[in-house]
């Protein structure tokens, strides 16, 4: 938790963006796994966290923008539930601490957002990415599950992107805890990496590191030497030497603010040389793609000069022919880097994009691309100060892609498929650092982690 001080200043700068109404907030509930009380890691909402600050399931919140009372609503335990969970600070007590003084019972929230529904009041609420909660809401207003997000407030969405998508020193400073983990995640990894070891393994030691520092995984580990599945979260192969490994985690601090970091390292402890042509290749990419960053660039710009030096490279290794600007223009680049360049990090992983993509990565200036590959990146406007973005370019051979697209003969001019069958087996490489945009370009966040060549073979050699 922050001060008391800022969770009020957010509030109050929500309030002045948004016209009148009631501004409601829906934390995340418990989930069962496989019956009712046992649950998967709880995750709160993070826009209930940004305002609200507080880490607990079934609570919701409510800012009445014509009065400007702000209420949290939320059952406090039981008897029977401090026997099994233990006596915690109360729910007026955690409202205290973020500056609120009002606290209702969550049956009560009904009944205040029914009342503003028959006096013709607006209920401005955000996209909802949870079952539960989309369907109790939509039999709250009397809407359909199917339909309720068409409902949502974009003036209200547009609202919390303002603030959220800025980040402060708090925050950075958060996010740099998360990443002194991922640096004991990336580095643990390289020093235990060997023929031999199974996935699951190495993925285990991570999971152990980031709950030996009271943190939590960000999100499914990616760990496999079948990088070229670009969330591959299986871990059942056994490692040989001359694989190659994509290592792909972060971590959430005990805020709620994340870490997001990828290496692609060899088995052996030394890259092969076609390892090397290909890890080179997305160095390059990565580190331009860096240097470019910073304000008044679209973001989509940067994307586009990562995929020319991919091509470019390509071209030198003989996987691409002709024109590197008319293959650009044609799209090759979607062939052999399929996602996006980089998406932007904070209280989520990819913070923000459960408020809509169309809306917070794009805008009337920047219009999302249609293009195969283009079309995945999640943020394509102008970069900013405050923004955090990660930039993880990559170089992916997929078969399934490579069979469909000659045998529909697709960009013949542009890709050498005699030359891309050799490497099918390659799997793929992603090289991925966290940067904050600051006035005059950006700043890598966290500790230093072996990027280079030399640097990761160094430390593997340990």
């Amino acid at each position: 938790m922050f001060s008391t001080k800022i969770y009020k200043e957010r509030r109050q700068a929500l309030k002045s963006k948004v016209g009148s109404g009631l501004l409601l907030f829906i934390g995340n509930s418990e989930a069962s796994m496989n019956y009712p009380h046992n649950w998967y890691q709880f995750r709160q909402d993070g826009s209930f966290l940004y305002y609200w600050g507080i880490d607990q399931p079934d609570l919701a919140a409510v800012i009445d923008l014509d009065s400007g009372t702000e209420t949290i609503f939320g059952d406090e335990l039981t008897v029977e539930a401090i026997i099994w969970m233990g006596q915690q600070a109360t729910i007026a007590d955690k409202a205290a601490a973020v500056g609120v003084q009002s606290t209702r019972p969550f049956s009560e929230l009904n009944t205040v957002l029914q009342s503003a529904k028959k006096s013709n009041r607006a209920i401005h609420f955000l996209p909802q990415y949870r079952a539960d909660k989309r369907a109790w809401l939509a039999n709250i207003l009397g809407q359909t599950y199917e339909t309720l997000n068409e409902g949502v407030s974009e003036e209200f969405v547009l609202a919390v992107a303002s603030q959220r998508m800025f980040k402060s020193d708090e925050e950075l400073a958060e996010i740099e805890k998360a990443l002194e983990i991922s640096y004991e995640m990336h580095t643990g990894v390289m020093r235990e990496m060997a023929p031999g070891k199974k996935e699951f393994q190495l993925k285990g030691m991570v999971e152990g590191i980031v709950a030996a520092q009271n943190a939590k995984i960000a999100f499914p580990v990616i760990l496999s030497k079948n990088g070229q599945i670009l969330h591959n979260t299986t871990h059942f192969n056994t490692l040989q030497d001359g694989d190659i490994v994509v290592h792909d985690s972060g971590a959430v601090v005990e805020s709620g603010y994340c870490s997001d970091i990828t290496r692609t390292v060899p088995v052996s402890g030394k890259y092969s040389p076609r390892q090397r042509d290909i890890y080179s290749l997305v160095l390059e990419a990565q580190q331009k793609s860096i240097a470019a960053s910073k304000p008044g660039v679209k973001f989509q710009d940067v994307h586009l000069l990562a995929c020319r030096e991919i091509v470019s490279g390509l071209k030198d290794l003989g996987l691409v022919k002709g024109s590197v600007d008319a293959a650009m223009e044609a799209g090759v680049f979607g062939f052999f880097m399929q996602c996006g360049l980089g998406h932007q990090m904070g209280l989520d992983v990819h913070d923000l994009e459960g408020l809509g993509e169309e809306l917070i990565g794009y805008d009337a200036v920047t219009k999302r691309s249609g293009m195969f590959g283009l079309k995945s990146l999640r943020f394509g406007r102008e970069l900013k100060t405050g923004h955090v973005m990660t930039v993880e370019p990559g170089i992916y051979f997929i078969p399934a892609l490579f069979d469909l697209w000659k045998k529909e003969k697709m960009l013949t001019d542009f890709i050498n498929y005699d030359a891309v069958e050799k490497w099918l087996d390659f799997g793929g490489v992603r090289i991925e650092d966290n940067i904050v945009i600051t006035e005059t370009g950006n700043r890598v966040l966290g500790k230093h982690i072996p990027r280079s060549i030399d640097e990761v073979e160094s430390i593997m050699a340990e």
